[in-house]
């Protein structure tokens, strides 16, 4: 088996500002565990990107609606990768969906072994776990390298991803 894929998801200005309406207030105590996990592994940056004009479909639309603030372009300052971790990507994957196995696949192959960190737990992890897992890869969330949108939400995303045993499995 090679070695395991090291993805860190989101790791944008846009999650990581205290003042951003979806900063997360654990994100600071995650830089570190990244950068350790990242020396020691093939690593994989995403980032979330807004879709714009005819490719925002269905219930885009609302969430827009939802959350204006995020309705620039992709190339906005606010989705830029933290300085603090920026320098990690082995590749890059931009992805307008919080889910990112679609586009992480074309990078890792079918069925790989995935190590995930980075932000939301209880949005963009979680949802590109569950699409791995289900697609047949094996899937390690590092709990101390994830960080929620409160520590509450976080434990009950990692409580969700644990009733997956064995695919996905919470570290």
């Amino acid at each position: 088996m090679t070695e395991p894929w090291l993805v860190v998801i989101d790791p944008q200005r846009v999650f990581a500002a205290p003042d951003s309406p979806w900063g997360s207030p654990m994100f600071g105590a995650i830089v570190d565990p990244i950068r350790t996990l990242a020396a020691r592994h093939r690593t994989i940056v995403t980032r979330w990107v807004p879709a714009v004009g005819a490719a925002r479909t269905g219930s885009w639309n609302a969430y827009f609606e939802a959350w204006p603030f995020a309705d620039r372009p992709p190339t906005d300052a606010l989705f830029d990768l933290v300085p603090e971790l920026a320098d990690l990507a082995d590749d890059t994957v931009d992805a307008t969906t919080f889910g990112k196995w679609r586009a992480l696949e074309s990078v890792t192959g079918p069925a790989p072994e995935l190590l995930l960190a980075g932000v939301a737990t209880d949005c963009c992890v979680i949802s590109t776990a569950l699409a791995a897992a289900d697609a047949g890869a094996t899937v390690r969330v590092v709990a101390e390298a994830c960080a929620g949108s409160t520590p509450e939400n976080h434990a009950r995303a990692l409580d969700v991803m644990g009733l997956y045993s064995p695919q996905i499995t919470v570290v």
